[in-house]
């Protein structure tokens, strides 16, 4: 599958399922790859989805949200960990995905610096992990994920099996708390957590 704009213009539910499978690839300052291949996303769909940054409207943080698709959406939590997001749907709709988690391909050994551990199934098993490990950071907020070099997503592989659920960590969410937006690939041993 080619990964054009108009594949990040699909609904954001539909980019969300089609982004397994697909590399996503960083490479550093000082030239070091690091790559791996998407396992795991959750879906944000802007004004109809309470658990959505931008549900509430445009701010500073959100404004990647409001702008070209195919660009990434990068946010801090609990003040030390960055997650990474793909702007993705229509284009007055301001959604994304997020990119929960990855089996690591390339520069395996720089991952495992960067996350201090050897364990392979731990090194990018959830979105802070993920950008540890791909030393992914606000600096790269709102890069275009198709043209830009330092950080940007590639075809990858056929997933045939794609598995269900509900987003994690979004209780406050009301009835969008109950929408099936996590993807993952069924049996991957790489996502961040088990389905129940």
């Amino acid at each position: 599958m080619e990964l054009s704009r108009d594949f990040f213009t699909q609904d954001t539910v539909t980019v969300a399922k089609s982004l397994l499978g697909q590399r996503l690839v960083r490479r550093s300052e000082d030239g070091e790859l690091t790559a791996g291949i998407i396992v795991e996303t959750e879906a944000y769909c802007g004004y109809d989805d309470a658990a959505c940054h931008s549900y509430k409207g445009k701010t500073e943080r959100t404004r990647a949200m409001f702008g070209p698709k195919g660009h990434a959406y990068i946010y801090l939590i609990y003040g030390m960990y960055y997650c990474m997001n793909v702007t993705s749907g229509p284009s007055n709709a301001p959604e994304a995905v997020l990119i929960r988690a990855l089996e690591p391909t390339d520069g395996i050994p720089l991952m495992s610096a960067r996350r201090g551990t050897e364990k392979l199934l731990n090194l990018a098993s959830g979105p802070g992990k993920l950008c540890m490990a791909m030393d992914i950071h606000r600096g790269l907020y709102e890069i275009d994920l198709l043209q830009d070099d330092r950080l940007f997503l590639e075809p990858g592989i056929s997933v045939p099996h794609i598995i269900a659920s509900k987003r994690i960590n979004i209780d406050y969410a009301g009835d969008a708390r109950d929408h099936l937006w996590r993807f993952t690939v069924r049996d991957s041993p790489f996502v961040s957590a088990r389905v129940k």
